[in-house]
């Protein structure tokens, strides 16, 4: 499997697709509604009433939009990886690490304000390692800090996206203070048609606008199963991690500072679990853009292949026996 997703073949899109439901067939054999979370935002909220009228709560047909969300993320954030090169050559092993990796926890496979959030943060992402490259950033660094005000409108722990924002300016432009309260302007836009709207609706308060965040400590593992999902979403990043600093210095600049912002990416989005919630880990899944580009490359760097073949297909069989048997 290893051997065909790494090449660039057309074919590939297809078998994707196959792979996908294979693993996650289970989600529509036990599907689950959405539940709504303190930290959900306005915009999240909205999302999921008018979801509510149109589905008129069917468990299925969220399994189904969900599945979708999925495989459109990992056939996005393989496109990007590939247009952006972060591989040596055009290869299909970011999506199906994408694939893989939300499917390791039951959690992940649930309609949550945190998976709407990759959508966007993939393409934030992409727009932030092409602003090494622009001669006038300004509209971009703009147009990055109003989808990064949105996430944080979905989410309210995403709000420490808008770190992820100011470290990227930092890796990938020289300092200049006015690209970063262009950044904070863009973050802050979104904001001002909140206001509005609860001016109009006779809910304005302090209450309704300032958040409440409080750090706890994540939920730990209830479970042997869960702390192996764990292991296997650790170890192919640990793998993965030493092949790209062993390859760095044959890649060009932007490239490595790409691979930093997918560092400063996990950071952010280590800080973004710890805020509030503490009993599910449908938050998590905003760690899985950058996990997915290292399992990618823990598959792509190594010489000989029986190692990622023998990871790969124990991962496989791990997810297999948790959706299906247990």
């Amino acid at each position: 499997m290893i051997g065909i997703f790494k090449q660039k073949n057309p074919g590939n899109a297809l078998i994707l697709l196959v792979y996908a439901l294979v693993l996650k067939f289970s989600m529509f054999l036990h599907p689950v509604a959405p539940v709504l979370h303190p930290e959900d935002n306005y915009l999240y909220r909205l999302i999921l009433h008018g979801l509510d009228s149109l589905f008129n709560h069917i468990p299925l047909l969220y399994a189904i939009l969900t599945f979708l969300i999925l495989f459109t993320q990992a056939t996005l954030f393989n496109r990007i990886c590939n247009h952006n090169k972060l591989f040596p050559k055009p290869n299909f092993l970011p999506g199906m690490a994408y694939i893989l990796i939300t499917s390791l926890l039951p959690d992940w496979g649930h309609f949550s304000a945190p998976l709407l959030i990759n959508s966007i943060m993939i393409w934030i992402w992409y727009r932030m390692i092409d602003l090494y490259n622009s001669s006038r950033p300004g509209s971009a660094i703009f147009n990055i800090g109003i989808w990064t005000g949105i996430v944080s409108l979905l989410y309210i722990p995403a709000m420490a996206f808008l770190l992820l924002v100011l470290f990227g300016l930092i890796t990938m432009r020289p300092f200049r203070i006015r690209e970063w309260f262009v950044g904070l302007l863009g973050f802050t836009f979104p904001y001002y048609f909140l206001f509005i709207v609860l001016y109009l609706t006779g809910n304005w308060s302090w209450k309704n606008i300032v958040p409440h965040i409080v750090f706890t400590i994540p939920a730990m593992p209830s479970s042997i199963w869960i702390s192996l999902g764990m292991l296997w979403l650790i170890v192919p990043f640990i793998l993965g991690g030493y092949y790209v600093q062993n390859n760095l210095n044959k890649v060009l600049i932007q490239i490595r500072k790409s691979w930093s912002l997918l560092l400063l990416f996990l950071l952010v989005a280590v800080v973004i679990i710890l805020i509030n919630r503490a009993d599910s880990y449908e938050n998590w899944i905003v760690m899985v853009v950058p996990f997915a580009a290292f399992h990618a490359a823990a598959y792509y760097y190594p010489a000989r292949k029986t190692g990622p073949l023998v990871l790969h297909w124990l991962i496989v069989a791990y997810i297999i026996a948790t959706n299906y048997f247990i």
